[in-house]
């Protein structure tokens, strides 16, 4: 009897503490769950970050794209070793992307108070395997962002919006509604300007009512807004190669100073139900570095003696329109722009990066000839140091240019479309090739002077540029999208007859006819949005 009653007392204490230490572990009070909640404020995608009035939105793409005969996002041969075509030439290009976007939005007493940042993670390839085009990034590690396994995050925009302000890197208030992108895929579209990646600046953007809206910022050009000064004085560098070909396929050498003055930006701009209407206008600060420089533009010790032209203002202006509810279709438009710019080429002959110089050689039936070759220098302005005993003044002469662009876009239904662009521009140096005292002039007696050229030859660095294509997209389920693009580029040179010339290597010291020259490329692009 004991026994049993021991063992019934003994099982009653280890029932009893066994709830004891459960009762211990129980937590006192479950603290409330912060589930994330939709922020239906400013569209959809956006939700609060918990425990703060911000709305936020996280988003991007993937693409994937491959040109053929071209350079990466489209970009014609028109330079460098693809313009010549030799054996160091990569037949394709590819790209492989991935975009991050952050966008935060906080309602404030003073509006929208907005922050916004892409950052592209990327691989590419660079288009030559020619050891003196290879890039060199970080310094020292020479070809590290195309090896296997490479890469780099390149930035697009960054920036913060208050109370009608932006601050950071964003559109200018010069680009047009599109930049570059009227309806084409490539990043090559020539004839306006193109600020789709961004540019340093300060705006202000004022709201009228009615669709009415202007805007002026000041804007950094250093990056996104210069092309070259050319020092007529100086030894070249031919456009698309490396220093030591000299004077072959260029006159002069880059001389800009530095940033003295912001570029002044601003617009105007109507947006109704048929569309929309912009007017825009850029002033910029023309700047040379010094009179004596090496080659290549390269600094001496006689440089800073040597003077220097004075600045001059440039600038450009240009109007875009856009025209919706087109009898086509539904959601077709035109997107088109003009452009005129003097000393400010950049607002013409531009793309998603660096203004293009033209070099493009081809086949020839002139007897005596190695081959043809066109070629276009860009620039903002050109001076050639002034001697007295020649007249010369050594200023700033600006150069002009113009151009045109659009596209017709077309649905055929919601998962088929199509877009016909094209654009045509031009680069003008004032005066004669014979008068000295001219931008024609000087650049002629700069690119002739030690030559042997043909007698029917003649020297006009003017030269058109035109382009045509068509892209077509499937998109099979939303945000996924498959498209092809072809395209076409033509440079109309104004030189004729021939000289012998000393090209980069691997062209040989040869005779080469000037004549017109053209290029294709097709380009095949998957990308899915998110």
């Amino acid at each position: 009897m004991k026994m049993v009653k021991s063992l019934i007392l003994g099982s009653a204490a280890a029932l009893v503490a066994m709830g004891g230490a459960q009762a211990a572990d129980l937590p006192v009070k479950a603290k409330a769950v912060e589930y994330v909640r939709i922020c239906s404020l400013y569209g959809a995608g956006f939700w609060y970050i918990p425990g703060t009035d911000t709305c936020i939105k996280l988003g991007g793409y993937v693409r994937i794209d491959t040109t053929f005969n071209g350079g990466i996002y489209g970009g014609p041969f028109w330079s460098g070793t693809g313009g010549q075509g030799n054996r160091f030439r990569d037949n394709f290009n590819s790209r492989s992307r991935m975009a991050i976007t952050v966008d935060t939005r906080t309602a404030t007493e003073y509006g929208v108070v907005r922050t916004f940042g892409q950052g592209d993670f990327q691989f590419n390839n660079f288009g030559s395997s020619n050891p003196a085009d290879l890039a060199a990034f970080p310094a020292g590690a020479s070809n590290a962002l195309n090896v296997a396994g490479g890469g780099y995050v390149a930035v697009e925009m960054v920036f913060i919006q208050f109370a009608g302000f932006t601050f950071g890197k964003s559109a200018s208030a010069y680009a047009t509604p599109w930049n570059g992108y009227p309806g084409n895929n490539n990043s090559f579209l020539l004839g306006g300007p193109d600020y789709v990646t961004g540019v340093n600046n300060i705006q202000y953007t004022a709201q009228f009512g009615n669709g009415v809206s202007a805007t002026i910022g000041l804007d950094d050009p250093t990056v996104f807004n210069r092309t070259s000064v050319l020092n007529l004085g100086v030894a070249a560098t031919p456009a698309g190669f490396a220093v030591g070909a000299i004077q072959a396929t260029a006159a002069g050498a880059n001389a800009y100073g530095g940033t003295h003055v912001p570029d002044i930006a601003g617009n105007i701009r109507v947006d109704q139900a048929w569309g929309l209407f912009q007017i825009a206008g850029v002033l910029h600060n023309v700047t040379a570095s010094y009179n004596v420089l090496g080659v290549g533009g390269v600094p001496n010790a006689l440089s800073e003696i040597s003077g220097h032209p004075e600045d001059k203002w440039g600038g450009a202006v240009t109007a875009a329109l856009q025209i919706k509810n087109l009898p086509t279709g539904a959601g077709d438009d035109i997107k088109m722009d003009v452009t005129y710019a003097k000393g400010n080429t950049k607002a013409v002959i531009s793309t998603s990066g660096a203004s293009p110089s033209f070099a493009m050689f081809g086949g020839t039936g002139r007897a005596g000839a190695y081959q043809s070759i066109g070629f276009g220098q860009t620039s903002d302005a050109v001076f050639l140091p002034g001697f007295l005993t020649a007249g010369l003044t050594g200023d700033l002469k600006l150069t002009e240019a113009y151009g045109i662009r659009g596209a017709f876009n077309h649905n055929w239904d919601p998962y088929w479309s199509t877009s016909f662009w094209g654009s045509y521009a031009a680069v003008r140096y004032n005066g004669s090739a014979t008068d000295i005292l001219s931008a024609k002039g000087q650049f002629c007696a700069s690119f002739n002077f030690g030559k042997v050229v043909s007698a029917d030859y003649s020297c006009n660095p003017d030269y058109n540029v035109a382009q045509v294509g068509v892209v077509t997209r499937w998109t099979p389920v939303k945000n996924l999208t498959f498209s092809a693009e072809v395209g076409a580029f033509f440079l109309d040179q104004k030189f004729t007859g021939a000289a012998v010339l000393t090209p980069a290597a691997p062209k040989p010291t040869a005779v080469y006819e000037f004549r017109d020259q053209s290029t294709v490329f097709l380009n095949v692009r998957a990308q899915r949005n998110f």
